[in-house]
């Protein structure tokens, strides 16, 4: 990102941050804290379901676990009694914070139609009612995005990230996984946000034609008259279609660079994969890690290269959020 849309984002962001955080409404600044704990619970929940899975698998594999814990059929069932209440916590996180994410809509709503109006009377005399609609739906649904993920999603993905990396330090032993889950992180994340700023210029062309066509549709139709007057049908087609072909043109850009990004993402994360389950099979063979712990290593990389993949969607989403936002504003 430049320096100029670095500031650009903090403008927008500090505009919208009275809807995430609504000043003066304690009963919905509670109800944000208590889906942040629901997270943070269902999080904690999730590092300790595969924990739970390879006891299970070294009590089955005859490592004595059982001693102390309930054995494999017990392991399983409190591992799937962990899952139940992952995905708990999760669903009551989303209940908790659907009042505050439908009455941030509503207060910009209306915030948004108080604006209109009071703007000047050449705007309204010379309005483009198909680009300002097309603008402030964009401009909505990007506010939705953003207090939804970037609350939810950014800081506790960046956590989970890290009590993963802990846990396996902590049953492992051995510096070559975390290297190996590092480095796969931070190539990762260069490739996307690199990737990333080169989409958001196309996307910010798609939207812009998008944008053009939906005027001259709307506008057409709101001067139906005239141009049954001087009989200008097809001038109009013609205008309408040049306009959705520049944003099909930009809509395919768009959507090659999204099977790019996602195929470079996929072989990253693959490698970081392979890499750390070879290390650890070859650790199984020296006798050094248990069966259980190649089954917990695969475990944690799965749970790791989801919330890779959403840090990408999220980066691609955010920025587009506060471009679409911004027109907005």
């Amino acid at each position: 990102m430049q320096k100029t849309e670095i500031q650009a984002a903090w403008k927008t962001t500090k505009r919208v941050s009275p809807f995430i955080w609504p000043v003066g409404d304690t009963k919905l600044r509670a109800r944000v804290v208590l889906a942040l704990l629901a997270l943070i619970g269902s999080k904690i929940i999730a590092i300790l379901g595969p924990i739970l899975q390879a006891w299970a698998v070294d009590d089955l594999a005859g490592s004595n676990i059982s001693d102390f814990i309930l054995g494999a059929v017990g392991l399983t069932v409190a591992y799937g009694f962990a899952r139940i209440m992952t995905s708990g916590f999760q669903q009551l996180r989303d209940v908790l914070f659907a009042k505050v994410a439908q009455r941030a809509f509503r207060r910009l709503a209306l915030q948004t139609f108080h604006h209109i109006h009071k703007l000047s009377m050449r705007f309204h005399i010379n309005r483009k009612t198909g680009g300002l609609s097309r603008i402030i739906e964009r401009g909505v649904k990007g506010l939705e995005f953003l207090l939804r993920h970037l609350v939810f999603s950014t800081g506790p993905l960046v956590i989970e990230l890290v009590f993963i990396g802990a846990v396996i330090f902590w049953k492992l032993q051995d510096w070559r996984y975390i290297a190996i889950i590092f480095i796969t992180i931070l190539v990762y994340v260069w490739f996307t946000f690199s990737v990333t700023e080169w989409r958001v210029k196309l996307r910010r062309k798609m939207n812009e034609e998008d944008t053009d066509a939906n005027q001259k549709a709307v506008d057409s139709l709101l001067n139906f008259e005239t141009v049954k007057y001087f009989n200008a049908e097809e001038r109009e087609a013609l205008r309408y279609d040049k306009a959705m072909a520049g944003y099909e043109e930009a809509a395919l850009k768009t959507s090659y660079s999204l099977a790019f990004l996602n195929f470079g993402q996929a072989i990253l994360v693959t490698l970081g994969l392979v890499g750390v389950m070879i290390l650890a099979a070859l650790g199984v063979q020296l006798g050094e890690l248990t069966v259980g712990d190649f089954v917990l290593v695969n475990a944690y990389m799965i749970q790791i290269i989801i919330p890779l993949n959403y840090i990408g969607t999220v980066y691609r989403e955010i920025r587009q959020a506060l471009v679409d936002m911004r027109q907005m504003f």
